[in-house]
């Protein structure tokens, strides 16, 4: 299982928009950070918006946090660039073969196990805050 580099760039995204708060947050900067295209930055952005979690000063740019680091979860950051409102985790091939005994009986082997993954996923996720990333920055920055 593989989720895409879009959840660890909007973390990377937080942590750079946390540490650099005295200064105007751009998608040029956050992207020579990640190490990758200010488009995919701007991309991600939107989509942290359109969740609630940041703001967007267009033009003279700049990025704020909506709330407390305490108070947005990894999950939160997961929804809000991995998958739509009602997406779940696992996404099932459409037409299995009705006539083929395993097609037949494939979702209801699967379903349930794939469902526990899921809520033991978003449940770990959940415990986990932008806050953590914060502290551990600190530790490591500390370190050098």
């Amino acid at each position: 299982m593989q989720i895409s580099s879009r959840f660890t760039m909007a973390i990377h995204m937080f942590a750079c928009i946390d540490t650099f708060s005295d200064q105007k947050m751009t998608s040029d900067f956050m992207a020579a950070s990640i190490g990758t295209n200010p488009v995919i930055v701007r991309k991600i952005l939107q989509q942290l918006k359109a969740a609630g979690l940041i703001e967007v000063a267009r033009g003279t740019g700049g990025v704020t946090i909506t709330r407390p680091l305490e108070q947005i979860t990894f999950l939160d950051v997961y929804k809000a660039v991995e998958c739509a409102p009602d997406e779940e985790l696992f996404h099932f091939h459409e037409n299995p073969n009705q006539k083929c005994p395993v097609g037949k009986n494939i979702h209801h082997v699967l379903d349930k196990r794939l469902l526990e993954v899921q809520k033991a996923m978003e449940e770990k996720l959940s415990e986990m805050t932008l806050a953590d990333v914060k502290k551990d920055i600190a530790v490591y920055t500390e370190e050098e």
